[in-house]
C-alpha cells in the first residue's frame, strides 16, 4: 500500500463505501444515514487528531480511543457499539478492497451492553389496541387500523410496511410480499383480521383518490398519508413515512393504556414472542420475521418466568 491514501481521501473512502452499501446492497435509506454518521464523525476525529495519516496506518488503538472519545461524550454503550459495528464494516470493506493490509478494527472489542429483554405487551393487551381504534384515537381508523394489523399480525418491519404498494398483497395467496434489508424478498401469511382490515381501508383509499382526481390518483402506495401531500407532483405517490407510522402507532397505544416507548418495533417483538408463548417453532419465527441469522430471532422474542417454570415442570424428570 502506497502513501497515495493520505488523510484528505478519508472522506472519498467513506463515501465510495456508501455508494456500494446503496448500490451493491440495497441497503435502505435509514441504514445509509446512521453509518454516514458515525464513519463521517471517526473520520473527522481521526483528521482532527492525527492530521497526516493515511488510512492503512490506522490502529486498534486508536478506534478504541475514538470509543473512549465518544463515552465521554455520554454516549450510551448501544450507541457506541453501533458506531463500532459502522467502523468495523468499513475496514472490512477496505481490507477487502485492497485499501489496507490489516483490518485494525477488528481487533476492537464491542462494548458490553446491558442485557435486557424488551417489553413487549401482552396477547390481551395488544388484542385491545388493534380492536379499539377509532375516531378519538385515529385521524384516519380504517388505515391505521390496517396498520397495526399488518404489524402485530404480520410481524413486518415500519419500513418494510410503508415500503408495501397494492400489488404486494397477494389475496388469491393470502400472502404479502415485503422487501426487507438488503432488498430481500419474502413471503408473510395475511391472517384473516389483517384481510379484512385491509379491505376496509382500500374501500376508503379508492374514495378518497377519487375524490382528488388527476393522474396521480393511480399512485402504487398502499399506505397513503392522511391529506394526500405529493399526489400533485409528478412522480407524487403521497407515500406515508416511517415517521409517521411511529406517531399513529404511538398515539393509539398510549391513548389505550401502553407504556410511552411503544413504537412500531414493539409490535414486531410482541408478534414473535407471541408466536413463540403459543407454540411456534424459532426456524419458523426466523423465517417470518426474516432474520438471517436464528440469533437475532432469539433476542426478539421472550419467555416469561411463568412459562419458563411451566415448561420446566411439564418436561424435566427432577422437577417433581
Amino acid at each position: 500500500m502506497t502513501a497515495a491514501v493520505q488523510s484528505g481521501s478519508l472522506a472519498g473512502l467513506v463515501d465510495e463505501y456508501l455508494r456500494v452499501l446503496a448500490n451493491e446492497r440495497g441497503a435502505s435509506a435509514h441504514t445509509l444515514r446512521a453509518y454516514r454518521r458515525e464513519l463521517e464523525g471517526f473520520a473527522t476525529w481521526m483528521l482532527e487528531t492525527y492530521a497526516e495519516i493515511a488510512v492503512d496506518r490506522i490502529e486498534h488503538l486508536q478506534i478504541r480511543s475514538y470509543l473512549g472519545v465518544l463515552f465521554d461524550r455520554g454516549l450510551s454503550q448501544p450507541s457506541a457499539a453501533r458506531a463500532l459495528a459502522a467502523i468495523r464494516s468499513w475496514f472490512k470493506w477496505l481490507a477487502r478492497t485492497g485499501r489496507i493490509q490489516q483490518n485494525a478494527a477488528a481487533l476492537v472489542s464491542t462494548p458490553k451492553l446491558p442485557k435486557h429483554l424488551p417489553r413487549v405487551p401482552s396477547i390481551e393487551q395488544m388484542n385491545r389496541v388493534v380492536d379499539s381504534v377509532d375516531d378519538d384515537a385515529a385521524s384516519w381508523p380504517a388505515r391505521d387500523r390496517a396498520i397495526l394489523e399488518l404489524l402485530y399480525g404480520c410481524g413486518i418491519r415500519n419500513a418494510e410496511l410503508v415500503g408495501l404498494d397494492l400489488n404486494d398483497i397477494h389475496w388469491a395467496n393470502e400472502a404479502i410480499l415485503v422487501r426487507g434489508k438488503g432488498q430481500k424478498q419474502r413471503y408473510v401469511p395475511l391472517g384473516d383480521a389483517a384481510a379484512e382490515a385491509l379491505r376496509a381501508y382500500l374501500a376508503e383509499r379508492s374514495a378518497r383518490l377519487a375524490a382528488a382526481g388527476g393522474a396521480g390518483a393511480a399512485t402504487p402506495a398502499l399506505f397513503l398519508n392522511l391529506h394526500l401531500r405529493g399526489l400533485s407532483k409528478p412522480g407524487g405517490e403521497a407515500r406515508l413515512t416511517t415517521r409517521s407510522v411511529g406517531r399513529i402507532v404511538k398515539r393509539i397505544a398510549i391513548l389505550r393504556g401502553l407504556p410511552a416507548d411503544v413504537h412500531p418495533h414493539t409490535l414486531r417483538h410482541a408478534f414473535g414472542t407471541h408466536l413463540l408463548e403459543e407454540g411456534a417453532d424459532l426456524r419458523a419465527i426466523q423465517e417470518l420475521l426474516g432474520h438471517e441469522r436464528l440469533s437475532t430471532t432469539q433476542r426478539y422474542t421472550q419467555l416469561t418466568v411463568s412459562q419458563l417454570t411451566e415448561v420446566y415442570d411439564r418436561t424435566h424428570p427432577r422437577a417433581k
